[in-house]
């Protein structure tokens, strides 16, 4: 609604928009407990927090829930590694040029544990943890004799922490739906064994008979090795975090939503003569001045409504006007257009850069994704049709780590349950250049 300023005699002097939007964001302001004094104390084994307030796997979510470009660049990573998923094969030897000679095996009871919905689930999963928050928490399920593994699966990390190391090596994780809080009660939590990192497999072998005995899963866990961090190393977009570009990508936004919905803001000022009010409402005829006052506040809250919104843009006001005898125009309304500071094109600018630096954080190539720019030094990301390819192809290439990694639990079962001598590898549909005949290729890595 409009505000209107009269004079004592009940003339309209001013009026001025009051069309704005506030809100407001986050919490009470308190004063946070110090990790040191937190009691993290179970079953008289402490708790190793994860983040500052033992929190970091839920605000990493809410970080990545409210930033669009990050969320799909995670997304991208793990469909990327996982190509179009593995099977079993046995290396029959090498090739002069050093490709591997593979034979298929045609286990059937080896070719239905790979294409389960399990391994698919857990595939999926384990990378999820792994990229939003650098590590995750396999657990392997045995069977009543302990002889074989029948079930492998991905415990959200969300709800996973280390208890503290004890002769430098990690025994256990706690598992609660509680966390960040600290369960208090034994229904609450589980504590599970954890496999050396070291060497998980002769860990499993180890511990076999312990298990059996306290008829318990383990966990065999994963992570980043590139992170210097015992516990929980920091995923790779951390570093956009830290550098402030996750923010400003998340802010720009925000500026522009609030701009659109107040763009009449000191837009347009909007001249109306006198005259035109007492033709349009004649003092003689309103006995009651205030009645007078508030059809003028209506006609021109009507107008702002007009002009105000991204739903009103362009859109068209008519007023008619006549000239009086001397050629000059009589009660002829002026809206005149004030200097908007603001500009829009700018802050896309910077949203995409700070895009294309999220990007850089998880070594995604922003061609890959079509992420151009109109200018500036980011500019020419969205190139030709092989700077895709090329960008693809270093993405597939890079995976090989990030794949030996999520194998390994895989492996470790087909060992541990008596199939010797599998190797397991990707499929990947690779973009060709049309004059080789065909869009794409299967390759195995």
């Amino acid at each position: 609604m409009a505000k209107v300023l009269y004079n004592n005699k009940g003339i309209p002097l001013m009026a001025y928009g009051s069309t704005f939007i506030m809100s407001t964001e986050g919490s009470p302001v308190t004063t946070p407990v110090p990790p040191d004094d937190l009691n993290l104390d179970i079953d008289n084994k402490r708790i190793s927090p994860w983040g500052s307030y033992n929190s970091f796997p839920s605000d990493a979510v809410t970080i990545i829930g409210k930033t669009p470009v990050l969320n799909t660049a995670l997304k991208f990573n793990m469909k990327t590694i996982l190509g179009q998923g593995i099977f079993p094969v046995k290396v029959a030897g090498y090739n002069d040029d050093g490709t591997e000679q593979l034979t298929v095996v045609d286990d059937k009871a080896i070719i239905a544990f790979i294409n389960s919905r399990m391994i698919r689930r857990y595939l999926q999963t384990a990378l999820r943890d792994i990229l939003k928050f650098g590590t995750c928490f396999p657990e392997f399920i045995f069977s009543k004799t302990y002889d074989k593994i029948i079930g492998l699966h991905t415990i959200n990390a969300v709800y996973c922490r280390y208890l503290e190391m004890k002769n430098r090596v990690i025994d256990n994780v706690i598992v609660s739906g509680k966390f960040p809080d600290l369960p208090t009660e034994k229904a609450d939590y589980n504590i599970v064994p954890c496999l050396n990192s070291i060497d998980p497999a002769a860990d499993l072998l180890e511990k076999k008979a312990a298990l059996k005995d306290s008829k318990k899963s383990c966990i065999f866990p994963l992570n980043d090795p590139w992170a210097n961090d015992i516990y929980y190393p920091l995923p790779d977009w951390w570093t956009a975090k830290e550098a402030g570009w996750i923010d400003i990508a998340n802010k720009v936004p925000t500026f522009l939503t609030k701009m659109y919905e107040n763009q009449i803001s000191w837009r347009w000022h909007v001249k109306i003569p006198y005259n035109y009010w007492k033709k349009r409402y004649p003092e003689n005829q309103y006995t009651d001045k205030k009645k007078r006052q508030e059809l003028i506040t209506a006609d021109i809250n009507e107008l702002e409504n007009n002009l105000t919104g991204a739903e009103n843009a362009s859109k068209a006001i008519i007023s008619m006007f006549e000239i009086n005898s001397s050629g000059k125009a009589e009660e002829q309304w002026v809206i005149e257009p004030l200097d908007n500071k603001y500009k829009a094109d700018d802050k896309l600018i910077t949203s995409a850069a700070a895009n294309s630096e999220i990007l850089f954080s998880l070594m995604v190539n922003p061609s890959v994704l079509g992420a151009g720019m109109p200018g500036g030094p980011y500019s020419g990301n969205a190139g030709s049709g092989s700077d895709i390819r090329e960008a693809f192809l270093v993405n597939v290439a890079m995976a090989w780590i990030d794949r030996q990694n999520i194998l390994e639990p895989i492996e470790t079962i087909l060992e541990y349950n008596g199939f010797k001598d599998i190797e397991l590898r990707f499929r990947n549909t690779i973009l060709t250049t049309l004059d080789t005949g065909a869009g794409t290729s299967k390759v195995v890595s």
